[in-house]
């Protein structure tokens, strides 16, 4: 474990930027390999991304790219019995298991030393094995996800037309004889096989090669066909994940994509999952062999739309910040100020219809000067009655001077001219006409 473990780029698969590669002492201090990768810009949550059985970090480089690009944080691990990873046996190409107990304190360790650069919501995204792993942390008190999207999990395994329950005879027996270790019916498959006509995994040729092209690059990558140690796991893993009531446990949003043409794993299982989880929903991705997320782009788009709908939902996308420009759009207020200064400035108009009276009375006394001291005198009747007005009616005097202040309401203006008028009445019929021609001259100005 001494410096970083590498990561392998080949066409068309080059490593992320910004990747840091870092081994982590998983469950009895089995060396484990983890990279986390960051993406440019605001981040919206964290992805934990665990392929599934034979899978390494490198096979998702795409992926991985994908949701960096969509502003998460990603961290990816190799499982331990494959990528560069602990493996458990002195063959190191026999996918074997022993319980799953190791890989869910592996788990648990995984994200425990990588959760303070985690931001939050977490989502996790898990294939196959991975699945069935991530979904049975959950079961088992793993909270700390807000939401998990599973491609083809493995909640049950197809068993080669034989019952579930010879199946299960057999791997009882094989252990039982000390054969835990041995390949499954002594078959260990074609780990170094390319040959694509012949594959049940993906319809992308292109895909299909770069998986092919990684272990032709770095060997250690390679796995071949699991032990009888591996089904005992898998078989106890499936049947714990098959209780209602276990199930019931995990409270967060699952979306589970089920392969239509899957040769691998049992698609029953997977429906039935997804009515027992609260909160579980099933997408059928039609025509799609296992690896969903390495299959033909019609059929892995399903995929990505059902991912961008989960996290559109549990870590939307983050406000844009202000622009460098914002400021010199902050004042939108300001129209508000110049209303009212517009208003201030109307303000005056109707004390300048004070003097206008005044003229207007001095004009009176040009038809008969001796008119002049009555006029005058008026002013103080006014007065007087508006007294007397105010000691019987204490309220409409005071409605009056508020009338008389308000600038912006020129009909109000208008009032305090009708108690002149009122007043104008009281002195000799000839002078009406005159107070009649002076409100009328007055109109206009407001």
């Amino acid at each position: 474990m001494d410096g970083a473990p590498p990561l392998i780029a080949v066409p068309g698969a080059p490593i992320p930027e910004g990747a840091e590669p870092t081994w982590i002492e998983g469950y009895g201090g089995a060396p484990l390999r983890a990279a986390l990768f960051t993406p440019k810009g605001r981040v919206r949550g964290s992805i934990v991304l665990s392929g599934g059985r034979t899978e390494v970090i490198e096979k998702y480089f795409e992926v991985i790219q994908d949701f960096l690009d969509r502003g998460f944080v990603v961290l990816a691990h190799d499982w331990r019995g494959q990528g560069l990873s602990h493996r458990l046996l002195a063959d190191p190409l026999k996918g074997h298991a022993e319980g799953a107990k190791p890989f869910l304190e592996d788990f648990r360790i995984l994200l425990e030393a990588y959760q303070a650069r985690l931001p939050k919501p977490w989502v996790a995204v898990a294939h196959s094995m991975g699945g069935c792993l991530t979904l049975l942390a959950m079961v088992r008190g793993e909270d700390r996800f807000a939401a998990a999207i599973l491609s083809a999990p493995m909640l049950g395994v197809q068993t080669g037309g034989r019952s579930l329950g010879s199946t299960k005879l057999l791997v009882g027996l094989s252990k039982l004889l000390g054969r835990g270790k041995r390949y499954l019916l002594n078959d260990p498959g074609k780990p170094f096989d390319d040959a694509f006509d012949s594959n049940v995994l993906t319809h992308d040729p292109r895909r299909y090669a770069r998986a092919c092209a990684l272990i032709k690059a770095e060997p250690k990558l390679a796995l071949g066909a699991p032990t009888w140690g591996w089904l005992d796991f898998a078989l106890a893993a499936t049947a714990e994940l098959a209780r209602p009531e276990r199930l019931a446990r995990v409270t967060a949003p699952v979306i589970i994509l089920s392969a239509e043409e899957d040769k691998l794993v049992d698609n029953a299982a997977q429906m039935a999952a997804a009515r027992n989880l609260p909160q579980g929903k099933i997408v059928n991705v039609p025509g799609a062999y296992h690896e969903i997320l390495m299959e033909s782009d019609d059929m892995r788009n399903i995929f990505m739309k059902a991912f961008d709908a989960l996290t559109g939902r549990v870590a939307p996308m983050p406000a844009e910040p202000p622009s460098a420009t914002a400021p010199a759009a902050a004042p939108t207020p300001a129209p508000a100020p110049a209303i009212a200064a517009a208003a201030a400035r109307a303000a005056p108009a109707p004390a300048a219809k004070k003097p206008a009276a005044k003229k207007a009375a001095a004009k009176k006394p040009a038809a008969k000067k001796a008119s002049a001291k009555p006029a005058a005198a008026k002013k103080p009747a006014v007065k007087k009655a508006a007294a007397k007005k105010a000691a019987a009616k204490p309220v409409a005097a005071r409605k009056a001077p508020a009338k008389r202040k308000s600038a912006a309401k020129p009909a109000a203006a208008k009032k305090a001219p009708a108690a002149k008028k009122a007043a104008a009445r009281k002195a000799p019929a000839k002078r009406k006409p005159a107070a009649r021609k002076a409100p009328a001259k007055r109109t206009p100005k407001a």
